[in-house]
């Protein structure tokens, strides 16, 4: 199983949403999309399942000369995750730690502003929050930004993934009240390997899909 791109993957995705009865009628679900790659699958995912969608700003902490390597992540209110026996193995030192975190946190408030401009993040208490991503590799962003989301006093919090490897995916599960992931493959190298099309998503992208949902194009 390989998905052709991010919208197949959001269409498989949120079959499998909707088949797992996470839902409350009554209740409008709240739709949080990671930028950049988690926000065109959260629109289709929104769209499909009734949901309102807003961004959820957060961002790894890379590895020194591996930025795409995860030690951590930070979200928008700083709260932060650190892989302290990943740090610890690798040998990274506690100045650097604290310098990456500082300017991705940084990173984290400069984009979340461009977003959302003056408005703030959408209130999540009492609703039924999807958190979604285009795939966890360590889960360390997807992680932070649950962590942030259950903080706020949600109803419920979901975990929506098209990929990620399954000792990611239990992990998780520890802190969402569920995860919904239809592809769990044993043998995982990179999000990206899953896919045929997985081209980067621009800034530009992100903030036309978000003004198309906000003027309800």
């Amino acid at each position: 199983m390989r998905y052709r791109n991010r919208t197949d993957a959001a269409k498989r995705l949120a079959d499998a949403l909707e088949s797992s009865e996470q839902f409350d009628e009554q209740v409008k679900p709240l739709v949080l999309g990671i930028p950049r790659g988690g926000i065109p699958v959260a629109a289709v995912i929104a769209d499909r399942i009734g949901g309102e969608l807003d961004v959820l700003v957060a961002r790894k902490l890379g590895a020194p000369e591996n930025a795409e390597y995860a030690i951590g992540a930070v979200a928008e209110d700083g709260t932060a995750i650190i892989d302290e026996a990943l740090v610890e193995r690798l040998g990274i030192s506690s100045e650097y730690v604290e310098t990456e975190q500082y300017r991705q946190q940084l990173e984290v408030e400069r984009r979340a502003a461009k977003l959302r401009g003056t408005s703030g993040p959408t209130p999540v208490g009492g609703r039924v929050c999807v958190v979604v991503d285009d795939g966890v590799a360590t889960g360390a962003t997807l992680e932070v930004s649950l962590r942030l989301v259950t903080r706020a006093g949600p109803k419920r919090v979901i975990a929506a993934v098209p990929v990620g490897p399954p000792d990611t995916i239990r992990r998780l599960a520890t802190i969402a009240d569920a995860v919904v992931c239809p592809l769990q493959p044993a043998v995982f190298f990179a999000v990206g390997a899953w896919y045929d099309d997985f081209a980067q998503v621009s800034e530009r992208e992100v903030a036309d899909v978000l003004e198309r949902s906000r003027s309800g194009g």
